[in-house]
């Protein structure tokens, strides 16, 4: 495989640190595993893949890095192309820093070893100043002496970071970082590594499959389903708007009612939503609704009836029956307590209307 000769791109904006071209990437001929992937990360952004397992996320962060040659397309460092069909640029000449699920610390060697290991082109005075900086920024000056399996998960994630933040990459690249630590380490680490970044400016791209820390963490999101980017946007957009019937169930639970549109409104089994879509009359869409969009009010009279209860904590979550059968859900406070059977009537407060079309759902 040939080396690319690095020249500017003069067609890419000044701010985009990172850029991919229509970029498609196979392991096995005939079935690529991204395809057609296009979308750049500015200066200082934090960037988020978001997909399922399969999806190609981790892929997309592979070609980035180096690791893997791309089929068609082209990636862009900084305005220089790194990756075309046929041609990359080795991965150690990316400048970029990276963080992999397992940390992949060294360990027969310190915490201050392990985090110069990339500096031995620097004298040892600056190497030295460089390792202390990294070390005050992670909060670890204390432990520069110990061996990383004298360490818990956290600090060897921040040891990690210091490794590849030491380097002053113009980007870095996270793969589930997160995964390996328990639900309240994971939750203090992002908020760690989000100050961590902002501080240093350090233009990121951080993979992972739970949306609720890519919405945590992340400027903008690129939604990956089965190898293909399905939205790119910022975080309440693709919460609010979601561009496919994917994007809205994966980001957040969602529920699906069908209507027909009829004079501009669209009618379902819970009332009337404006048509955003401009559909013709007579066309079967589908509402999605999230389960804060419905409050619920116990009603003797009512026709729809509590399936069941999941208490999360700060809400609960209802499963609410409707005459049709068809089943929705609602988020409620965590005092607000309905027993199984409960009649309820279902108040809808959608702050958007979201339409979907339904396959061959057209006028009749």
């Amino acid at each position: 495989m040939s080396e690319l000769n690095l020249q500017p791109d003069l067609y890419r904006p000044a701010s985009s640190v990172l850029e991919l071209r229509g970029v498609s990437c196979a392991y096995d001929v005939g079935r690529p595993a991204v395809s057609d992937i296009a979308f750049a990360a500015h200066e200082g952004e934090i960037l988020c893949l978001l997909g399922p397992s399969g999806c190609g996320k981790t892929t997309i962060l592979r070609a980035i890095a180096g690791f893997e040659p791309i089929l068609s397309g082209q990636i862009f460092l900084s305005g220089q192309l790194v990756s075309a069909s046929g041609q990359m640029i080795p991965t150690e000449d990316r400048h970029v820093g990276m963080v992999f699920q397992e940390y992949a610390l060294f360990p027969h060697l310190r915490v201050q070893e392990n985090i110069a290991f990339g500096l031995r082109r620097l004298s040892r005075s600056e190497r030295k100043m460089r390792v202390q900086d990294m070390l005050r920024l992670v909060g670890l000056e204390s432990f520069e002496r110990r061996y990383p399996h004298e360490l818990s998960g956290g600090q060897q994630q921040r040891v990690a970071l210091a490794r590849a933040l030491v380097q002053h990459p113009v980007l870095l690249l996270l793969d589930e970082p997160f995964s390996n630590l328990d639900p309240d380490m994971a939750g203090r680490m992002r908020q760690e590594l989000h100050d961590l970044l902002r501080r240093m400016k350090t233009t990121t791209i951080l993979v992972t499959h739970d949306h609720d820390e890519a919405f945590a963490m992340a400027d903008r999101i690129a939604v990956l389903n089965q190898g293909r980017l399905e939205q790119f946007d910022t975080p309440e957009t693709i919460y609010h708007m979601p561009a496919t019937p994917f994007v809205a169930d994966f980001v957040g639970q969602a529920d699906f009612i069908p209507g027909t549109v009829s004079s501009g409104m669209v009618h379902t089994e819970l009332g009337e939503f404006p048509d955003t879509l401009d559909c013709e009359d007579g066309t079967s869409v589908v509402v999605m609704i999230r389960p804060d969009d419905i409050h619920l009010v116990p009603t003797k009279a009512a026709t729809s009836h509590v399936l069941s209860r999941q208490f999360r904590g700060s809400e609960n979550i209802y499963a609410v029956s409707l005459p049709s059968g068809q089943i929705v859900h609602s988020s409620q406070g965590s005092t607000s307590v309905y027993q199984e059977g409960t009649s309820v009537e279902l108040r809808v407060l959608a702050t958007h209307t979201v339409l979907f079309k339904q396959p061959g759902g057209g006028p009749t």
